[in-house]
Formats: structure tokens, C-alpha cells, sequence
């Protein structure tokens, strides 16, 4: 097959005819027609998709970004999967699952003919490797985060340590430092059936199940420990936050938290347990990140963790196995004969290729050469003649874009400033510039999650701002906020390079101009290198971000604010914030803990580190023939259920039903 550079040679005649309409070049479209471009099934069940910027890594718990999410989703499986309609989550390697009453406990009862791609069964005790390896603080994954609700993962992954009295050998509780901390990790109970499992009659009781009742689940039950920094520095950080500390600490000694104390266990061969902190009701809705996916341990030990992900040695676990990789041009994934279901699996090839420029993506797909794009690709200037058309996906979509400021750096430092940026920034404008999105100005996305009461940030206000400016300092003799006084120097917006985050940029640069009489320089950056100077807090001002939910709930976007790592990029971190998070996951009423989540979000939004900008729509295409992908919340396809059919009387019409079903191979 041909690579997407050499088809790009060969398409140089076609794109050369495209040029005279490149201003529009939907207008080529027939007022007749009902699709954008070729529509002729490629042979062979072989789907030819365009995923994004060049992937990070294909080490699945290295990657967050969406581009690597989209790829994992071929190679990798975990306990459960995502709807590919809905999102939710639907059983994978975990034929079913068990939960407790206050969803702290989680049983998965693992399917015994799962295969790694090399051939071997893949265990509870590979699922026990692969949450430990991705919070090893060696591995440094910037979604560790993700797994902190689970019992000492945070501690592990920090690189914390217990505190053991020498005389007596017993552990200090967080109870005697931290009178709250009792009810953290003292939520969990014996599993209770969820109705999910055939198994539920026999785990009502412990003792019943007699091989449940392990060594490391008494260990889970006893009274949570107390996790201290490991280092020196952070205890004493530690200690100014609470005395208590200092004197719990005396003459006691240090144990670190290994990743044998993580609340993951290996009950048998096929039957895996997630002990949790506390109550987590989203926590099944998380189990289908690509964090949580089944690494080969035997590979990543042979190979090392960065290695193992070349094509002659990695071993994937999902219903594809990679074929070549060739770095900005193709990655190539097949059929994986040794999946467990297999045979359910119609896709023969998966061809994704990295690419960012969307007039490039548009002509590709107009002339019939990929069969599907990713999500918010087609071009503004184009949307009045591509939106009428019968391959173009417009659905509600869980995920917002913002800015966020660097506040380690003056002058973002001050949260006056921060506010003051905000206000200057017309978001309605915007979304009536972008045409497909909605106006944002908190950071859960707009209308997607029933019964949250949303709160709201600030409104559009450029005198405000000036005023917050001039208050800040920035200001002349007479108290006006004065541009000349303000350090415009040490900012700058960074985004990744994108033709559409160029495009808002720019917006987002003259309404700064207009209303604050500043300039604000523009950076782009290459994804992946984006993504780890964002982390690090090596860009200076602003930084462009976006969020797709994880999973259906506020808890996916609030939580990137509950540490100081992982996706939060900011470095605002306030632990009044992350108790606010836990308090509200705690409750058992659904509606309340909507209520103090919102509550939380407010808290945040005041404090303001980030600009939220907009909600956005899905705004891609597929070709009618393309069948079992649909434009879920997400923009994240189950492979697996992907097929290309030849019969056009069964092709996609217009958007796809997306209320949710039992998922097939075929319809």
C-alpha cells in the first residue's frame, strides 16, 4: 500500500485542479450531491483514517493526547471498552464486574481466552503490572493522576512514604494527623452484585467466597495509613501546613509506599480487585482510558519502556497489532487473529495518518483518498456547503478548549491579571466566528451532563478589566490602567500547531489588542512537544489547551485541578479545591454530589487559571460506507465495531443513530 507521502505525490495533479477553488472548495460540490467528494469503498475492508498530530508514543500509558487515544483504541484493550455510540462502558477483557454499595470496590471477572498479540493469555496479574507500571514514579506518566483514587496509588506515584513507630512496629494513621482522613479509605465493603454479573448471588458475603477474603484485602481494611512527601523539602512544606506533623513524626521512620501497597489485587488468574480511597461512582465510566489498557509486561522487561513500542518488538492487546510505523507519514494496524473476538472483527487494516493542516485533510478526503477524518476539521469558510451534505457528523461532544496561564510566571501571579484577560475576551464573538461551537465561560462543557448546575464565570467586560489591570498596579498617575506599564514582554500565547488554533489565536489576539491595547506574540509548537512543555510549565503567559471528558461526568474535567501534575499544566493547586472534589464523590445522592461539584467548579473558576473559551460540536466526516463509527461525545471509535460496507442501500444517510444498543459488527 501506498504511504500517505507517496500518495500525496500522486495527488499533486488533483490538488493542483482544487487550488482555483480553494477559497471554497465545497462550492465543486453539486447542489445535487449529497456527499463531499469520491464515494467508492476502498477493497479489502481497509479503512484509511486521518487521526491527527504525530503520536507522542505508542506506549498507551505514556500518550494523553486525543491523536494517541484514537490509535491506542486499535492496539490496546482494557477491562471494559467505550460504547461506541455512548461512551459508556461495556464489558472487554472483563466479561463482568462487581461493585460494592458506595462504589469503593470494584471485582472484574476477566474472560479466559484473551490473548496478547504474541499469543499469551492475558491475566489479572497483567492487569496488576499495568496499574502499577503507570504509576511507577520512574515512568512518569503525566495520567497517573487518573489513578489516584485508588487506595495508596497517590502516595506510590508521588513517591511518598508510611510512617512506622521503630518501638512498635505499627503504622501512623492518618486519623491521628488528620481527624478527616478516617473516612477516606474506610468506605469499602465487601462487594455487593451490580446486575452486570451472573456472579452477584455468591459475593454478597465474604465468607462465601472464601478466596476473596486475601492477606492484601484485610490490608486494604485497615485504618488508612499515613502517606508523608519522601523528600525532605516536601515534608516540610507538609509540616507548615500542619504542625501536627512534626510531632507525629518523631523518632518514627520512613517506609516508601511500594507499588505492592496499591489497592490492585490478583485474586485469581481471572479475577482482579480496585480497592479505592473513597467512593468513585465514575470510576467504571474511567475504566476505558487508555491509562488503564493492558500492557505486556514480558515486552516492556525485555525491551524497556521506551523500546517496546518499536514495530519489531511491541505486543499489543487489542483487536489490531501493528504492522509499520512510519514516523509523520502512516501507521499501519491489522487484524489481530490472536483478539479474543476476533471473529467478530470486519476491519482487515486500519491505515491512521498524522496530519494537522485541514485543507490538506478536506482535498485527501474529496478525492476519495482517506475515508475519514478526525474531529473539528472542517474549515470554517467551508461549513455553509459541507453541513447540508450526508457525510457530515454534527453531534453534542463532551469537550471544551480554554487557555491557561502559566501562574508561576508574573505577571499571571496575580489572579486579578488572570481575570483581567479573561474579561477582555468576548467569548460570543467567538463562537459566532468558530460557527459550530457555544460560548463558555465555565469549564465543564455546555449542556452535556443532565441535572448539573453549571455555574458561571465572568462575563465579557472590558472596563472591568482595565480596572483589574489598573488595581494590579498597571496604571498611570491618575489610577488609569496604562498598557506602557504592563510587562506585555513576558507574555506570549503558545498553542499547537493547528490551522484552527491558529485561527482562534488570532481572534483571541485582536480582542486583547482592542480592548487592552496590548499585543500578545503567538508561538505554535508541535504537538507532542507542546504537550511536555505545557506539563513542565516551560511556556510563558498562556498556553492553548482543550478537554475531551475521559469519561461521562464533571469529575473528568474538574479533576485536572486536583493535583499539581498530570494534565493540570497550570501550577495553581489549591488543596481546599481537591478536599471540595472529594467531599462531593463522597456522596451517595446523585443530584448532591452534582451540587458540590458545581460548588468546586465555582471555586476554581474564581480563582481563575484558566480562560474557558467553548464548548465544541464534533464537526467531521466520514464516508457513507463507513459503518459502526458514529460522532459519540468522545471522537473515539471501538475499532472493532468499524466495518466498510460495499451494499449501498445500508450506507449512512446523514448522521448515525447514536442512541445506545447492544454494539455489533454489522447493522
Amino acid at each position: 500500500m501506498f504511504s500517505l507521502r507517496a500518495k500525496s505525490v500522486c495527488l499533486c495533479a488533483i490538488l493542483l485542479a482544487l487550488a482555483v477553488y480553494s477559497a471554497g472548495c465545497a462550492t465543486q460540490a453539486s447542489k445535487k450531491a449529497e456527499f463531499f467528494g469520491k464515494v467508492e469503498p476502498p477493497p479489502g475492508q481497509v479503512l484509511r483514517y486521518i487521526s491527527g498530530s504525530e503520536p507522542e508514543s505508542l506506549d498507551p500509558q505514556v500518550g494523553t493526547g486525543q491523536p494517541e487515544a484514537r490509535i491506542y483504541m486499535a492496539f490496546f484493550e482494557g477491562l471494559v471498552e467505550y460504547d461506541p455510540k455512548t461512551m459508556e462502558p461495556i464489558p472487554a477483557i472483563a466479561e463482568t464486574w462487581d461493585t460494592n454499595k458506595d462504589s469503593s470496590e470494584f471485582i472484574f471477572h476477566l474472560r479466559k481466552n484473551a490473548r496478547f498479540s504474541n499469543g499469551d493469555p492475558i491475566t489479572a496479574q497483567d492487569f496488576v503490572y499495568t496499574f502499577r507500571r503507570g504509576l511507577a514514579p520512574a515512568l512518569a506518566a503525566r495520567n497517573g493522576y487518573l489513578a489516584y483514587e485508588i487506595k495508596y496509588a497517590q502516595g506510590y506515584n508521588e513517591g511518598g512514604s508510611f510512617v512506622r513507630d521503630t518501638k512498635t512496629g505499627k503504622f501512623v494513621t492518618a486519623a491521628e494527623v488528620e481527624p478527616e482522613a478516617e473516612s477516606k479509605g474506610q468506605s469499602v465493603e465487601p462487594a455487593m452484585p451490580a446486575n452486570a454479573s451472573p456472579h452477584a448471588a455468591e459475593l454478597a458475603v465474604d465468607k462465601e467466597n472464601p478466596s476473596y477474603d486475601t492477606d492484601f484485602h484485610h490490608f486494604m481494611h485497615e485504618p488508612v495509613r499515613l502517606v508523608v512527601a519522601g523528600d525532605e523539602k516536601g515534608r516540610e512544606k507538609e509540616f507548615k501546613a500542619n504542625p501536627k506533623l512534626r510531632a507525629a513524626l518523631e523518632n518514627k521512620e520512613l517506609v516508601p509506599v511500594k507499588a505492592e501497597d496499591i489497592g490492585v489485587e490478583a485474586i485469581d488468574d481471572y479475577t482482579f480487585r480496585l480497592s479505592l480511597t473513597q467512593p468513585a461512582p465514575y470510576f467504571i465510566g474511567l475504566m476505558p482510558h487508555q491509562f488503564f489498557r493492558a500492557v505486556p509486561r514480558k515486552a516492556i522487561e525485555q525491551w524497556g519502556d521506551t523500546a517496546w513500542t518499536l514495530p519489531e518488538h511491541i505486543v499489543t492487546s487489542g483487536p489490531f497489532k501493528l504492522k509499520a510505523w512510519k514516523p509523520y507519514n502512516e501507521i499501519v494496524a491489522v487484524k489481530d487473529p490472536m483478539y479474543w473476538d476476533a471473529a467478530n472483527v470486519r476491519l482487515n487494516q486500519i491505515s491512521f495518518y498524522p496530519l494537522e493542516e485541514t485543507t490538506t485533510m478536506m482535498n485527501l478526503y474529496k478525492a476519495g483518498e482517506v475515508d475519514a477524518v478526525f474531529n473539528h476539521n472542517v474549515p470554517v469558510g467551508w461549513l455553509d456547503q459541507i453541513r447540508p451534505l450526508k457525510d457530515y457528523m454534527d453531534a453534542p461532544e463532551v469537550a471544551i478548549e480554554y487557555y491557561q496561564f502559566n501562574t508561576t510566571r508574573p505577571p499571571f501571579t496575580d489572579k486579578r491579571v488572570r481575570k483581567a484577560f479573561n474579561m477582555a475576551v468576548d467569548k460570543k464573538a467567538l463562537a459566532e466566528y468558530r460557527k459550530i461551537v457555544k460560548p463558555l465561560t465555565a469549564f465543564t462543557p455546555e449542556g452535556i451532563f443532565p441535572g448539573y448546575p453549571q455555574p458561571k464565570g465572568d462575563d465579557f467586560n472590558p472596563e472591568k478589566a482595565k480596572q483589574l489591570l489598573a488595581e494590579a498596579g498597571f496604571k498611570d498617575a491618575s489610577g488609569k490602567f496604562d498598557p506602557k506599564k504592563f510587562p506585555i514582554n513576558e507574555v506570549e500565547l503558545t498553542y499547537n500547531t493547528a490551522e484552527s488554533n491558529r485561527q482562534v489565536a488570532e481572534f483571541v489576539q485582536a480582542q486583547w489588542k482592542q480592548n487592552l491595547g496590548l499585543t500578545v506574540s503567538l508561538k505554535n509548537m508541535e504537538f507532542k512537544t507542546f504537550l511536555q512543555s505545557r506539563a513542565k510549565l516551560e511556556y510563558k503567559g498562556l498556553g492553548r489547551a482543550g478537554w475531551v471528558g475521559d469519561y461521562m461526568d464533571p469529575y473528568t474535567f474538574l479533576a485536572l485541578f486536583s493535583t499539581v501534575g498530570g494534565d493540570n499544566g497550570t501550577g495553581w493547586y489549591d488543596p481546599k479545591y481537591a478536599n471540595m472534589l472529594k467531599e462531593a464523590n463522597r456522596q451517595s445522592d446523585p443530584q448532591k454530589r452534582y451540587e458540590l461539584l458545581a460548588k468546586a467548579e465555582a471555586y476554581m473558576l474564581d480563582a481563575q487559571p484558566v480562560i474557558p473559551l467553548m464548548t465544541n460540536a464534533t464537526n467531521w466526516v466520514k464516508k457513507p460506507y463507513v459503518k459502526g463509527m458514529y460522532p459519540n461525545p468522545g471522537t473515539l471509535h471501538a475499532w472493532k465495531f468499524v466495518y466498510i460496507e460495499d451494499d449501498r442501500a445500508k450506507w449512512d444517510y446523514g448522521v448515525p443513530k447514536l442512541t445506545s444498543d447492544k454494539p455489533t459488527t454489522a447493522e
